[in-house]
């Protein structure tokens, strides 16, 4: 039994944008096999169907359709004026916003097969960009998903079934996690966007009325409210099924919206992050004791890197093919000489990184270069991928040495939230927000450190640094060795005040010796596809 993606795509989409008078609960239809559909109700006479589809919400952040790895797309046919299928995967589409615009990394590949990919290269995006707007349409598709689900699963819906009490204690969790899962999305988007149209559970599809466009503040005291109400109904800390949400992630998330509430609010929340990222330190998750690049391994499931993955987005080279997720951020990173190191048969011959980057990390050992390869001093041509350094982050090689399940698609999950980038979120409250102890944050470096093989630092290293400016670069640049390619570097150089101006690299801005860029480039554009379609919505500066 699986969901009908076209009706539940035509619900989700309209919950979010529409609200059409077209679409009607009743859409909801299941497919048992090709030849019969189930209706709304039937669907929800199985109990495993509520199970079912939270598993749908949580299959959005790796998959991108019905038919692996691409064919009934959940955004709609490319051919009918959906996104490419490939670009839209979730991890995909925030990776490549948070990164390419970033010194971190850079793409090879042309305009032709991939329009719109050198404007991210550059800082010179526009509100038509398809990058920007296929990450668009799947955050709302996600949260679309988790409105319905939870205008489902409401305890009038659940008597009205007759729905047994044990499962209705299940089902409690469920709308949490899927509360969490909504958070998440609206945290992603007032990041990326700002002002985002917004809709819940409580808005009636059927009735014609548009969402709103909501404030970045709106948004952001939403979340936090919502993520206080839910913490009761969550599992403990690594307690839940991997890869499903516990209360140490929905903690992990307030403590990244405390984090960037200055960007966000105007407002600093330094302490507040303080306190939940305390939480999270303290929980049953762990810095995996295992060398640092087990932890992006096709076995990191179950090789000691889940110790520390706090929310991973699970995938499979059997079960979720894409070519989004791991699979992409593999093979775009290789040629398939060395993809075959990586434990895959081909290389897409993509990204590498900018000199800047490698300047700021030094030798770092975390910052793993591909064997052999040489350093060109600069990036000319950036649509060359022999030029620039080339790193190796995610791959599709067992810790054993053993190859992942499938020659292209790898199994190496993703984690979204993990203790590395925990440790640090501390020691950045104390180092720069002053927050917390110094001592207890050049703890938690030196073990991220040790881990590596690398030189610890010392009280006196961290005393050194006597201005603002000295304290962000600092903390930038462990960042960047601990987290590099993890989807963090754009949010990170916004809130520590390196992105517009005062720091440059390669070709930001369109330039080869790289530029300021202007100040509204630290949000991207609501699509234009989006802004037609509903009349509440409102562009950003700048665009």
């Amino acid at each position: 039994m699986k969901l009908n993606i076209v009706k539940l795509r035509t619900l989700a989409i309209a919950s979010i944008f529409l609200v059409s008078a077209t679409s009607c609960l009743n859409d909801l239809d299941v497919k048992v096999n090709d030849d019969e559909l189930y209706t709304l109700e039937q669907f929800y006479a199985n109990p495993e169907s509520y199970k079912q589809f939270l598993a749908k919400i949580y299959a959005g952040l790796a998959v991108t359709g019905q038919t692996s790895p691409n064919g009934n797309s959940d955004l709609g046919l490319e051919a009918d004026g959906g996104p490419n299928e490939g670009f839209s995967q979730y991890i995909r589409g925030y990776w490549q916003l948070q990164e390419l615009t970033t010194d971190e990394a850079i793409i090879a590949w042309g305009e032709s097969e991939n329009p719109g990919i050198r404007d991210l290269n550059f800082n010179t995006w526009n509100a038509d960009n398809k990058f920007n707007e296929a990450f668009f349409a799947r955050i709302f598709f996600q949260i679309g998903l988790v409105n319905e689900f939870l205008r489902e699963t409401t305890d009038d819906k659940l008597a009205s079934r007759g729905v047994a009490e044990n499962l209705k204690a299940q089902i409690k969790t469920f709308r949490a996690e899927a509360r969490f899962l909504r958070a998440l999305s609206y945290y992603h988007a007032i990041d990326i966007y700002g002002k985002v149209p917004f809709a819940t559970e409580t808005e009636v599809i059927g009735s014609g009325i548009k969402p709103p466009m909501q404030s970045r503040e709106y948004v952001f005291n939403y979340l936090i409210g919502e993520l206080n109400d839910i913490d009761a109904d969550l599992a403990a800390p690594k307690t839940n099924e991997y890869g499903r949400a516990d209360k140490a992630a929905a903690w992990m998330l307030k403590a990244k919206l405390y984090q960037n509430a200055k960007v966000y609010t105007g407002i600093d929340k330094s302490t507040e992050a303080l306190t939940e990222i305390t939480k999270v330190i303290g929980s049953a998750y762990k810095i995996a004791t295992i060398p640092y690049a087990n932890l992006f391994k096709a076995d990191n499931n179950i090789n000691g890197a889940q110790d520390e993955a706090i929310f991973p987005i699970n995938f499979d080279g059997i079960k979720t093919k894409t070519y989004g997720g791991t699979t992409f951020l593999i093979l775009a990173s290789c040629t398939k000489p060395v993809g075959a190191t990586l434990g895959v048969n081909d290389g897409w011959a993509g990204f590498r990184t900018r000199q800047e980057f490698i300047q700021s990390t030094g030798t770092d050992a975390r910052v793993m270069k591909v064997p052999g390869s040489t350093d060109p001093a600069a990036i000319s041509d950036y649509s060359k991928f022999e030029e620039g350094t080339k790193l190796i982050k995610f791959s599709n090689k067992q810790a054993n040495g053993g190859n992942g399940s499938d020659g292209v698609f790898a199994d190496a999950d993703f984690a979204l939230f993990r203790m590395g980038d925990a440790y640090l979120m501390y020691a950045e409250l104390a180092i720069v927000n002053g927050k917390g102890s110094t001592a207890t944050a050049l703890g938690y470096i030196n073990t991220l450190r040790t881990r590596a093989g690398i030189v610890n630092l010392t009280i006196s290293d961290i005393n050194a640094l006597t201005t603002a400016d000295a304290k962000e670069v600092f903390i930038l640049n462990e960042r960047g060795k601990e987290l590099y390619w993890e989807g963090t570097r754009r949010q990170d150089l916004i809130r520590l005040n390196h992105y517009v101006s005062g720091y440059t690299w390669q070709w930001k801005g369109g330039i080869q010796n790289g530029s300021s860029i202007a100040s509204t480039r630290v949000l991207f554009p609501i699509p234009n596809k989006y802004l037609n379609l509903n009349s509440n919505l409102s562009q950003n500066p700048g665009y």
